[in-house]
């Protein structure tokens, strides 16, 4: 067994239960506090750095605060288009095949928008979102009609490779 496998199972062995513990604490549901606690090894076994920890409960926190962060956007997702098709006539919803497929796009775009910059963000949803040109995006924003440019390019190439990834 790899030494990095050996040190995820002596943490996952002395800090396991607590791990879980922590996470019922903060999400009221043991069931997706087991989940999570899983996911955090597993994200620590696909970790290529060395395992040195100091504090392997402030790092297993930290690992753990990020997914639990990403259960409540991905829940919060759920809830808003769940809204919107409600108010959909019924022959207009769409199954739940097609429901799910949404959601995994959404969840993508999510992400893909959370890993831009916040300019390169705002520059990219005020031009796609609200409709304005690049000259009234530079206004608004305060920047030069180069940087909006540059800004809106490097979002759509983002959203390129998200698509042919």
């Amino acid at each position: 067994m790899p030494t990095r496998h050996l040190a995820v199972a002596a943490l996952y062995s002395s800090h396991h239960g607590w791990l879980s513990s922590w996470l019922r604490s903060r999400l009221g549901n043991a069931s997706d506090a087991a989940d999570l606690a899983q996911d955090t090894f597993i994200r620590l076994l696909q970790r290529t750095d060395r395992l040195e920890l100091k504090a392997p409960r402030a790092f297993l926190r930290t690992v753990a605060g990020a997914l639990v962060i990403d259960l409540w956007r991905r829940e919060e997702l759920h809830r808003a288009y769940l809204e919107t098709i409600a108010h959909l006539a019924p022959e207009c919803a769409p199954c739940p095949q097609t429901r799910q497929l949404v959601m995994d796009l959404l969840e993508q775009i999510a992400r893909m928008l959370e890993s831009l910059r916040p300019k390169v963000r705002e520059a990219f949803l005020l031009a796609q979102c609200d409709g304005l040109s690049h000259k009234e995006i530079s206004a608004r924003m305060g920047i030069s009609l180069r940087s909006v440019e540059r800004h809106v390019a490097d979002a759509l190439f983002r959203c390129y490779q998200l698509r042919y990834e």
